[in-house]
């Protein structure tokens, strides 16, 4: 079956599962593989529990006249997603980078949204399999959409703008992440630069930081609108603690969002909802609505303690970043419970010992929590387990505790003895 063939199925039946534990009456259902699951044998009982075909890559399971065989489910999904895409003449924001990818992509949406009818990538959905369930979620109603790209090697990122097709293109900031399949912080910035690359053959609109010589450096030559402290979109930062505020055009906008490096989110929501033609007020309201959730710089108020959890992902660069925004707030009684930041291959040493230094510079009180921190730091934690029995045996009260680092160290889990 060609993927015109599998369009046409698709307009009747526009949903698609790839979960059976989550399955829409009247959807596709695309058996999708991986280490530990084979999707094929699923498929039957994707049909007897609601859905109208489901798409297979193993002839052995094809025992149903709504079981569609392709030589592979992925790639059919992504040819369908790009596709679908195809037919959808309406503007595409991709957006990547190493750092604040999900905020800005939460803030623009925000922002967008109050004007026009908005899709975007639901929570992290931003790889090779989220990417396509992601298009295929638009309709023929939506005037735009907002899709998060991320990427652990190089020419992902190529690979996921050949589905988007985006028109416009955010690269939120280029640091140290996922080293074990770029290498360095060459091969972070030359998979990032891959979604300016794309715009520029396509003769789309970038929106770029002014404060990031290397992301203005990257970006030269494309159509741009720059944003930042110096930026055509500017503003400047009123108040951070506990929550940033900025001063954009003698309007006080307040946030719900926690550091001085949210800063460039919200500037780059503002340039945007401006450059799509949302009225100041519906910015101003959008933002200051804005809560961030998923364990993404939320304040936690514990009968002992205030918490400031951002225990969804950790790097270098979001690390120090977070550092220097908590050393700098006017809390008193301040401690951290740093845990380690994974998949940085042969740099993770380096990197971590960074951070210890970086601690005892600005004067902070630490705990160091997992594997790596306990390679360079004698009394560091080999893991959350062994710090939860530290907790029981000396607990910590009246006290401002931020929590960072990696998802997999699940600091989040540690709330309930804070």
């Amino acid at each position: 079956m060609n993927i015109s063939d599998l369009y046409s199925i698709f307009k009747r039946y526009p949903f698609i599962c790839t979960d059976t534990r989550k399955i829409t009456k009247g959807s596709i259902f695309f058996a999708l593989k991986g280490e530990n699951f084979n999707g094929n044998k699923f498929a039957e009982k994707a049909i007897n529990e609601g859905c109208a075909y489901a798409i297979i890559d193993e002839e052995d399971f094809c025992k149903n006249k709504n079981l569609i065989l392709v030589e592979n489910a992925l790639v059919c999904l992504q040819k369908l997603a790009k596709y679908h895409r195809e037919q959808l003449s309406i503007p595409i924001i991709g957006i990547t980078g190493t750092n604040g990818k999900t905020t800005s992509k939460e803030l623009i949406h925000a922002v967008l949204k109050s004007g026009m009818n908005c899709f975007a990538t639901k929570g992290n959905l931003n790889n090779h399999i989220g990417v396509p369930l992601s298009i295929l979620e638009m309709t023929k109603s939506t005037e735009i959409g907002i899709i998060e790209m991320g990427a652990n090697h190089q020419y992902e990122i190529e690979f996921l703008c050949n589905i988007v097709q985006p028109t416009h293109a955010v690269i939120t900031n280029l640091g140290l992440a996922h080293l074990n399949g770029f290498g360095d912080l060459q091969g972070v910035i030359d998979t990032k630069n891959e979604l300016y690359k794309y715009i520029s053959k396509t003769k789309g609109h970038a929106f770029v930081n002014s404060a990031d010589d290397m992301l203005l450096k990257l970006s030269a030559g494309i159509k741009r609108t720059t944003y930042g402290k110096k930026g055509v979109i500017n503003a400047i930062i009123s108040n951070t603690t506990p929550f940033i505020s900025i001063n954009y055009k003698n309007e006080l906008i307040k946030s719900k969002l926690i550091g001085n490096y949210q800063f460039d989110n919200m500037i780059l929501s503002i340039c945007i909802g401006n450059h799509f033609n949302i009225s100041l007020q519906n910015i101003k309201h959008a933002i200051e609505k804005y809560a961030p959730e998923n364990n993404r710089s939320q304040i936690i108020e514990t009968s002992n303690n205030k918490l400031i959890l951002d225990a969804y992902n950790a790097n270098p660069s979001s690390m120090e970043a977070m550092l220097y925004s908590f050393a700098e707030q006017e809390y008193t009684n301040k401690i951290c419970i740093l845990g380690d930041m994974l998949e940085l291959g042969s740099h993770s040493a380096h990197e971590h010992q960074k951070i210890f230094n970086l601690c005892g510079k600005l004067n902070l009180q630490c705990y160091f929590i997992g594997a790596e921190f306990n390679k360079i730091i004698n009394k560091a934690f080999i893991s959350k387990n062994s710090f939860e029995q530290y907790l029981k045996n000396n607990p910590i009260a009246n006290k401002t505790i931020l929590l960072k680092g990696s998802r997999g160290v699940e600091l989040e889990k540690l709330i309930t003895l804070l």
